[in-house]
């Protein structure tokens, strides 16, 4: 995934859409959503800016693909 240097809202929305489509045989996009904001709430003032939206996508796709597993 590339995600460029966006306003955090536009780097939410471009993950969340990215593992929307990556995750839809398994999980509902609300679910997808909810996964995506909590993380970027867990990174917001962990990360610098430009970084935030490949640390936001691997993170949230890690506890997305952890999810699954059990599911």
């Amino acid at each position: 995934m590339s995600v460029g240097t966006h306003e955090p809202e536009g780097v939410v929305e471009d993950v969340t859409v990215w593992l929307t489509n990556e995750f839809s045989t398994k999980l509902s996009p609300v679910a997808v959503g909810a996964i995506v904001r909590a993380t970027h709430r867990d990174l917001r003032e962990q990360v610098v800016p430009e970084a935030l939206g490949e640390m936001l996508h691997r993170l949230a796709r890690d506890r997305i693909a952890r999810l699954v597993q059990v599911l």
